[in-house]
C-alpha cells in the first residue's frame, strides 16, 4: 500500500482487496447462519454463484481456504462453520464497546 497526496491509502494489489472483500462476505454469511452450517458448494450457491459461475465459486472457495488458514473458519464433516475466535470477535463487535 502507498498513500495518495490526499493521505488515503491505495492498495497496490487490487486482487488482494477483492479477496479481502470476498472473505468479509463469506465470514459474515457464515456467522449469520450459525449454528446452521453449509458445505462450500451450498455456500457458493447461497452467495449467488450459479452452476456455471466458476469465478464466483472459486472466489468463495479461496475465501473459505484463507479464513480457515487464519483460524476464523473450520470445516467439519464437509460443512463450514465459524471457530470460537470468529464467534467471540462477533460478540465483541456487536457489543458496541
Amino acid at each position: 500500500m502507498h498513500s495518495k497526496p490526499n493521505g488515503k491509502k491505495v492498495d497496490a494489489h487490487p486482487e488482494h482487496a477483492q479477496d479481502v472483500r470476498e472473505q468479509a462476505i463469506v465470514l459474515t454469511h457464515i456467522l449469520a447462519l450459525d449454528p446452521d452450517h453449509q458445505t462450500i458448494l451450498a455456500l457458493a450457491r447461497s452467495l449467488d454463484a450459479g452452476p456455471g459461475d466458476f469465478k464466483r465459486s472459486d472466489a468463495v472457495e479461496r475465501a473459505v481456504r484463507d479464513l480457515t488458514g487464519v483460524g476464523l473458519l473450520e470445516i467439519s464433516s464437509g460443512e463450514v462453520h465459524p471457530t470460537p475466535a470468529a464467534q467471540r470477535f462477533l460478540e465483541i463487535v456487536e457489543s458496541g464497546v
